[in-house]
């Protein structure tokens, strides 16, 4: 098969490509953000978590545009255990170019110290949660005293998978980039600028040595994109989704499961109905 000619790719290029306006698309994400944190009275700004990645990246761009940059965007970088040193680097260089203030601040003592009083439990996924848990609450610490409100750096295919941590880095007063595809992200970070050793960067919360977001995961976003477009956009069956792109319909069972399943991370905490 010519992929290049799939029904799939070419699902993929209308995503990312001529029909996706990308100066269009960050003007109108920096006037969100400049409006909502005007509405918010948030004197100081935002807060964003720079991890080196991708998506902070694109945040942190859009942000300082939108605010201004000096004075107005702190960026955090905040390093665990299973952080490489070239995220921390990458983030603090990217930083520098945005203008932005940013410090670094390691987490691992806070975690450990966790740790120390918890359950003795050898579970990596339990303790990458806290470790993300840790820095939600570092990012508000740091936007209550600076009355900033804390911008998030989750995209839309990961809240429509659930492929974040609930109260970690899902917790934010908004989230920028929430209405983009990580393909799409990608091509806007391209329009920002964003270094490429940062655009090149494999996706990772980092949470655990090694820690891949498309390992985990077991698929590319190349895969998801198009299909989460197919179900979530189009509100297509599994079936019909599968026809459309010309994959095989289990791969589609399992994104669909995937969103199905972290239904709950995407909503209010459930309550019984009023008595």
């Amino acid at each position: 098969m010519n992929y290049s000619s799939s029904p799939e790719s070419r699902v993929l290029a209308r995503l990312t490509g001529g029909g996706f306006d990308r100066a269009k698309t960050a003007k109108s994400i920096e006037k969100f953000i400049a409006g909502y944190v005007k509405a918010a009275r948030a004197e100081g700004g935002v807060v964003v978590g720079l991890s080196g990645g991708l998506d902070s990246a694109v945040v942190a761009a859009l942000c300082a545009r939108a605010l201004g940059g000096s004075g107005r965007v702190l960026g955090l970088i905040l390093p665990g255990a299973s952080t490489p040193n070239e995220d921390v680097e990458d983030a603090a260089a990217h930083a520098r170019e945005l203008g932005i203030e940013h410090q670094t601040i390691n987490i691992e003592p806070i975690v450990e110290r966790c740790m120390q009083v918890l359950p003795d439990i050898d579970n990596k996924v339990a303790r990458g949660n806290l470790t993300a848990r840790v820095r939600m609450s570092v990012l508000y610490y740091h936007a209550y005293v600076g009355r900033r409100l804390v911008a998030g750096t989750s995209d839309k295919s990961e809240i429509s998978i659930g492929y974040f941590t609930k109260f970690g880095d899902g917790g934010a007063d908004m989230i920028p980039i929430a209405g983009l595809y990580k393909t799409q992200v990608r091509e806007l970070g391209r329009y920002l600028k964003v270094p490429g050793a940062i655009l090149q960067k494999k996706s990772s919360p980092r949470l655990w040595a090694d820690h891949t977001a498309e390992d985990e995961i077991g698929m590319s976003y190349e895969t998801i994109d198009p299909i989460l477009y197919m179900l979530v956009d189009r509100k297509k069956t599994a079936k019909e989704a599968a026809a459309a792109l010309g994959v095989p319909i289990d791969t589609v069972k399992r994104v669909q499961a995937m969103v199905v399943k972290s239904a709950h991370k995407r909503a209010m905490p459930a309550a019984p109905p009023r008595l």
